[in-house]
C-alpha cells in the first residue's frame, strides 16, 4: 500500500548553540557504533540544543537506567547520506534527530521504528503530522521555529515608520523609508521561494496538490500568481538581484553588516549572526510577517526537527526510552526554558514565554500559523538544483509572462515530484 503523509512540517535552522556532550564526542559527527545493553548512541544535529540540557538530561536518564548515554553531533551538510548509511546497518545508531521534510523518506525506506505507543501525547498538531503516516508515527515532535521580519530600530525611526499589522501597512511602511531615508527599505532576494510559499499560502494556495494517488504542481493557479504579485511588490523595495537566492550571498553576513538594509525576512540564527558580523551594535526589531488582516497573521514555512528510533537499533527499548524522556512534558518545558522561549514547544502543555521585544516572540506568535510544502519523497526531487520555483521567481520578477512560467514550472514539479 502507497503511504500518504498526512501534512508536512520542515527542516530548518535553529537559533541556540549546542556543543558537543556525551561519551567520546568531538563533535566531529563521527558514526559510532549504537548501543548495547550498557549504552546507548543517540545523534543530534549541530545547533539544535543547549548543551546544559543535553547533559542533564543524560544525567537523569543514565542515573535511572545504569547506562552510558553517548551523544554524537551531526553537521547538517552531508547528513542525508549519513543518516541513508546508518539505517541500513545493525547497531550505528539507536535514536536521531531527522529535518521533518526527511522523516517520510526514511519512513518509507523502512528504516524508522513505529512509535504509535507514543501517539496519545498532547503534541502539537502541526509538528505531529510530519512523523505520522497513515496513522503510524515514525517520530515524535521535538520542536519548530519560523522566520520574522527583522528591522533597523534607528532606520525605521529616523524614516517615521511603523511598525505594521496588515500587508497594505507593511507596504507603507517600505514607502516611508524610501521617501526619507537613504536606506535599502527590505532586503529581499529574487529567489526566496519559502518566503513566496507563505504568500501563496495567505491567498489558500500551494506548491503542489495531490493528484490521485500522485501530486501535481500547482502554481499556474489564481492563488499562486498572487502570491507572486505580492512577492513582487515586496521585492521591488530590495537592491538584489532577480536571480539569488538568501543562501548565496548570506543575507545575515554578506548583505545586512555590509549595507544600509532597514529591515529583512530571516531566521534566528541569521538575526544573531547579523549582530554579531556587527560587532554586537545593532540595534534589531521583530515583528511576525503581516497577514491580509490585522487579525491574521501571515503564513510561513515552519521549521524544526522529529526524534526517531532506527528500526535496526542496537537496543530498540532503551531507545524508545530516551526518546520519551527527552520529549516529555517536563523535559520538553526545560528544553524550552533553555533556549530563551525560542523554540515553537512540540507540545500543547509546554508554553513559551520569550522576552519582549525579542526575535523569539515574534516568532513564537506565527507559531500557529504555517504553509506546509509537499511531504512526500519526491519532493527533495522539486528542490534540487535548479529548483523550478527558483527559476518561476525569476521569471515573472524579470517580466515574463506568469502563466507560462508557472504552467512550465507545474510540469517539471509535477515531474520530479513523483520520481522518488
Amino acid at each position: 500500500m502507497k503511504r500518504t503523509l498526512m501534512a508536512a512540517l520542515s527542516v530548518t535552522a535553529m537559533t541556540a548553540a549546542l556543543a558537543a556532550c556525551g561519551t567520546g564526542d568531538d563533535g566531529s559527527g563521527s558514526s559510532g557504533g549504537g548501543g548495547s545493553s550498557d549504552s546507548l548512541t543517540v545523534w543530534l544535529m549541530d545547533g539544535s540544543a543547549p548543551e546544559p540540557w543535553v547533559t542533564e538530561l543524560n544525567q537523569a536518564f543514565e542515573a535511572e537506567h545504569g547506562v552510558t548515554v553517548d551523544v554524537q553531533i551531526q553537521q547538517w551538510g552531508g547528513i542525508q547520506d549519513r543518516l541513508t548509511t546508518a539505517l541500513s546497518e545493525d547497531g550505528t545508531v539507536d535514536v536521531m534527530e531527522i529535518g521533518n521534510t526527511q522523516t517520510v523518506g526514511y519512513a518509507n525506506t523502512g528504516g524508522l521504528a513505529d512509535l504509535s505507543e507514543l501517539r496519545d501525547q498532547p503534541w502539537n498538531s502541526n509538528m505531529l503530522a510530519s512523523a505520522e503516516i497513515d496513522d503510524t508515527l515514525y517520530a515524535v515532535p521535538w520542536y519548530g521555529a519560523n522566520r520574522v521580519v527583522i528591522y533597523d530600530k534607528q532606520i525605521w525611526a529616523e524614516a517615521g515608520a511603523e511598525v505594521p499589522t496588515t500587508r497594505d501597512e507593511w507596504i507603507t511602511a517600505l514607502e516611508t523609508i524610501r521617501d526619507n531615508t537613504d536606506a535599502e527599505p527590505i532586503y529581499l532576494p529574487g529567489q526566496s521561494y519559502y518566503v513566496l510559499g507563505g504568500f501563496i499560502a495567505d491567498e489558500g494556495g500551494s506548491f503542489a496538490v495531490e493528484d490521485g494517488d500522485e501530486w501535481k504542481g500547482s502554481l499556474n493557479t489564481p492563488e499562486g500568481q498572487a502570491g507572486m504579485e505580492f512577492y513582487a511588490e515586496l521585492q521591488s523595495f530590495s537592491d538584489s538581484p532577480t536571480d539569488n537566492d538568501e543562501a548565496s550571498p548570506q543575507q545575515s553576513t554578506d548583505i545586512v553588516p555590509n549595507g544600509n538594509v532597514a529591515s529583512w525576512i530571516g531566521l534566528g540564527w541569521e538575526a544573531n549572526g547579523a549582530i554579531e558580523a556587527l560587532g554586537g551594535e545593532a540595534d534589531f526589531g521583530y515583528f511576525p510577517v503581516p497577514g491580509k488582516t490585522a487579525d491574521q497573521l501571515g503564513n510561513v514555512f515552519l521549521g524544526g526537527s522529529n526524534l526517531a528510533v532506527n528500526e535496526r537499533a542496537g537496543n530498540p527499548e532503551l531507545a524508545r526510552e530516551w526518546l520519551a524522556l527527552a520529549t516529555s512534558q517536563e523535559w520538553a518545558q526545560k528544553f524550552v526554558d533553555a533556549n530563551g522561549g525560542g523554540v515553537v514547544p512540540n507540545r500543547t502543555d509546554v508554553t513559551a514565554n520569550p522576552e519582549a521585544g525579542s526575535f523569539a516572540e515574534a516568532m513564537v506568535a506565527s507559531a500557529d500559523v504555517g504553509f506546509l510544502p509537499p511531504l512526500t519523497t519526491g519532493w527533495a526531487n522539486v528542490e534540487a538544483v535548479p529548483n523550478p520555483i527558483k527559476e518561476l521567481m525569476t521569471a515573472s520578477l524579470n517580466g515574463e509572462d506568469y502563466a507560462s512560467a508557472a504552467q512550465a514550472a507545474d510540469s517539471e514539479i509535477t515531474t520530479r515530484i513523483n520520481r522518488e
